[in-house]
């Protein structure tokens, strides 16, 4: 997953690639506004008005672009997504336009190497939350349509939402409520990436999620350790080794009714260049077995987001009464959340040691989600990628969840629906000195501009 050198040998195919190039500082300068507005959907961490200024800085610009009767609606969860719509020529398809403008929150701004509501040039590289989730890619949009000006080919609707990182499901609803809104025959959700700077690559699949939460008891209280430890059964270790038994020896994980076995058939993802994403440090091995991509992509993933115990400062010489952990489990495509849910509460409660009593909340579950790729859209994606990259487009998957994909897929059983975007791992989205290559800005909004515009020659 290097960067390919996608500048070297491509070819200026048509003049939308010198409109877009010329149109990058204005991309430059919306992003920099954009990122500059905290818009983070949680209130006790921004004001809710600061989503709302984005949402209206939205409004506004994709207003300016070109498209019709750009609003702002109130979704289930009180959140505002952007609606907007290019109604089509005569024959023609349409086309759905997906971003978010809610980010991450900053998470230890410490950690930062710059401010990260101030967009940074650095390295060739633009710094700052939201620059490339979700922001990047509302600026690709931007520069896509901006490029084809009145010249637009096929219909197009649109929908910027304004809480996606929470997770509240409210443009789920909405879309339950409203799909007129929505209706369409391709529906690019641009909330992804390439896989690497310059590989033209479209994402196939995503994993599903389970979460729950265990708690093991077993004591009425914490006990001096001195005077009961040994005999009296520690409530943290009994967790402890519940958490272990959901791993192999080789750290991959294992539990009893899941199929951890399965492999990935799209691009590969070099095990070196992982290292490097992920940050593992030096001498560190990574866990589990097979291919990077198969453990990323085709097999289910736990891990242990949280553990609630006595802190080592301020903690007492007192075997612990209870403890507890938020787990999470990353299912692949063709497995149901239900059945994985299922069988990760059975293994935790038949591993709690000791006749510990134990119990296990289910705080959410996620479908996982798998791309048609043998269609029309995908026909024109794959032809507007090797006009601009100059290669073939591929496929990866991802493991992060984007539940509006299965609502969309169930709503609109026979549209394409296309993942892709400027987010490739270099981008570290969701973590500190988050950051997008302006090139993928640039040439994936040509990818789009020339995809709208193949798009409407096919039949459909």
């Amino acid at each position: 997953m290097a960067d390919a050198g996608q500048d070297s040998g491509r070819p200026h195919v048509d003049g939308l690639a010198d409109t877009i190039a010329a149109l990058m500082p204005r991309a430059k300068s919306d992003l920099a506004e954009l990122v500059a507005i905290p818009s983070v959907a949680d209130p006790r961490q921004q004001p809710p008005e600061e989503c709302h200024r984005a949402a209206q800085w939205i409004a506004d610009a994709f207003s300016e672009a070109g498209l019709s009767g750009v609003r702002l609606v109130e979704t289930p969860d009180g959140s505002h997504a952007v609606l907007g719509h290019h109604p089509p020529p005569p024959g023609a398809p349409t086309v759905l336009l997906y971003c978010h403008y809610d980010v991450q929150p900053p998470l230890d701004e410490a950690a930062w190497a710059s401010p990260p509501f101030a967009l940074t040039e650095r390295d060739g590289r633009w710094y700052g939350r939201g620059t490339a989730d979700c922001k990047g890619n509302v600026v690709m949009h931007l520069t896509a349509l901006r490029a084809l000006g009145a010249d637009l080919p096929v219909g197009l609707k649109f929908v910027a939402e304004g809480s996606e990182e929470q997770g509240t499901g409210g443009l789920e609803r909405y879309v339950a409520l409203h799909p007129e809104d929505f209706d369409a025959q391709a529906l690019l959700i641009c909330d992804t990436g390439n896989a690497a700077v310059g590989l033209p690559t479209a994402t196939s699949s995503l994993r599903g999620l389970v979460n729950v939460v265990v708690a093991v008891s077993t004591l009425r209280g914490d006990m001096h350790s001195g005077m009961f430890g040994g005999p009296a059964p520690d409530a943290l270790a009994a967790l402890i080794l519940v958490l272990a038994s959901l791993r192999d020896p080789d750290g991959g994980t294992r539990i009893k009714g899941l199929d951890c076995s399965g492999t990935w058939t799209g691009v590969p993802y070099d095990e070196d260049q992982f290292r490097i994403d992920a940050g593992v440090l030096d001498g560190v091995r990574l866990t589990g077995s097979g291919s990077v991509a198969d453990r990323l992509w085709a097999r289910p993933a736990v891990t242990v987001l949280g553990i609630d115990c006595a802190p080592v400062v301020g903690s007492a010489a007192a075997v612990p009464a209870e403890a507890r952990a938020r787990v999470s489990l990353r299912v692949p495509p063709g497995m149901a959340p239900e059945a994985a849910r299922a069988a990760l509460t059975t293994h935790l409660k038949a591993t709690t040691p000791w006749g510990a009593r134990v119990s296990v909340e289910t705080e959410g579950t996620g479908s996982s989600f798998r791309a048609a790729t043998d269609g029309p859209a995908y026909a024109a994606l794959g032809k507007a990628m090797n006009r601009v990259y100059g290669r073939p487009m591929d496929f990866l998957g991802q493991g992060g969840s984007i539940p509006l994909c299965n609502v969309l897929a169930d709503t609109f059983p026979h549209a394409e629906i296309i993942l892709m975007g400027v987010e490739e791992p270099r981008c570290l989205i969701h973590a500190p000195n988050e950051s997008v290559d302006p090139t993928e800005i640039e040439h994936m909004a040509h990818v789009e501009a020339l995809f709208l515009r193949e798009y409407a020659k096919l039949p459909v």
